[in-house]
């Protein structure tokens, strides 16, 4: 069995905005002997002492210019991504492919560039590199398992990334989370969020917090601070190096069976289930829940900012699908190499809903 020993270094998050760099943001910081850089194209808007490198991955001037004078880095997160207006169409698109792949070799060839030369590189994919996104496929789904036949930027990046290494000799760990639940402004991935203003909305109209999804199924998620302790586990550990890993809590749920325990953290009634596209229903919400907003005091956060995809609700809740969709990985691996962490994954809904209420991001109950 590994033991994971953490002896520090200097890393740059890239993507620090989204919901997987938030978090892995935070836990880097929370260890002093860790020096923190994140480069994104806004700010983050979460307090973070982390020096701020403001730039566009698909802008190869301004990244070089932000890049010039940086680090030294001895490690690289790589949290960034770009998805398509419509988000599920979106991950079989060339463009949308194109463009994340772009990203990352303008990233490492800037890096080579500006001299930063680093010892460790990690990737984020997720279960698209099994083909979750095409249909059932084999589970629990394993780390060694085959690529999908279909076309992926997960295998793009992935092919750009080890070329890079050969080169200029770092390590590379890649890290498959499942269901990423944390908060981030703009993330079009963010079931937390998006099942919190579905319900904020059905009480101001004294509706039922009806399940809109499809056939019950079993599914994985992930909270996102133990993923960023998964991110720091995997660019420390040096069983890491050149392995890839599935993420996630430890256990499995299905949505009809959270559902009541949900609307009774949101103060609405569960209702009786009613399958229908929420992409459609909550597409002229806007008005309520900017009216939410004033009733309630909350930060003044756009519809938009706040759920930037309902599309990727009914993916999740399965909405339109004729079967049952499950969706398992196995996490035997990261155990064996030495990460043992685990989150219930009712606690932490429950306790994410609070802490959006308490943050006034949603309605108090």
């Amino acid at each position: 069995m590994a033991l994971y020993q953490d002896g520090g270094g200097s890393v740059l998050i890239v993507g620090a905005t989204g919901v997987v760099g938030r978090a892995a943001l935070e836990i880097y910081e929370s260890d002093d002997s860790w020096d923190v850089s994140v480069l994104s194209r806004k700010k983050p808007s979460s307090a973070t002492a982390a020096k701020w490198l403001g730039a566009d991955l698909e802008d190869m001037d301004a990244l070089t210019h932000a890049l010039i004078g940086a680090g030294p880095f001895t490690h690289i997160v790589y949290a960034a991504l770009q998805e398509e207006a419509a988000l599920v169409d979106g991950w079989t698109s060339v463009s949308q492919i194109s463009r994340n792949a772009g990203m990352l070799q303008n990233l490492l060839e800037a890096l080579s560039v500006c001299g930063l030369r680093f010892s460790h590189l990690t990737l984020l994919q997720g279960t698209k590199a099994y083909g979750v996104h095409h249909g059932p496929y084999k589970m629990p789904a394993k780390e060694s398992d085959p690529r999908f036949i279909a076309s992926n930027f997960y295998y793009d990046q992935e092919d750009i990334a080890l070329a890079k290494a050969k080169e200029h000799g770092f390590h590379i760990t890649i890290l498959r989370p499942q269901i990423v639940c944390g908060f981030a402004l703009g993330n079009p991935m963010n079931a937390v969020t998006a099942i919190g203003v579905y319900g904020a909305i059905c009480r101001e109209l004294d509706q039922p917090f009806r399940f809109p999804g499809g056939h019950t199924c079993l599914q994985e998620a992930v909270d996102a601070r133990l993923l960023g302790r998964a991110i720091k586990w995997a660019g420390s550990e040096t069983l890491c190096r050149g392995e890839t890993y599935n993420i996630a809590n430890g256990d499995c749920f299905s949505w009809p069976t959270l559902w009541p325990e949900f609307a009774r953290q949101l103060g609405v009634e569960a209702g009786i289930a009613h399958s229908f596209s929420l992409a459609e229903v909550m597409s002229d919400k806007q008005p309520v829940w900017d009216k939410i907003v004033r009733k309630h005091a909350l930060v003044p956060h756009t519809y938009d900012e706040i759920v930037s995809s309902w599309q990727f609700m009914d993916y999740l809740l399965r909405h339109g699908k004729a079967y049952p969709h499950h969706s398992i990985v196995s996490t035997i691996k990261a155990r064996k190499h030495g990460f043992h962490d685990c989150v219930d994954t009712e606690e932490m809904f429950r306790t994410l809903f609070a802490e959006l209420q308490s943050s006034k991001i949603l309605p108090a109950r």
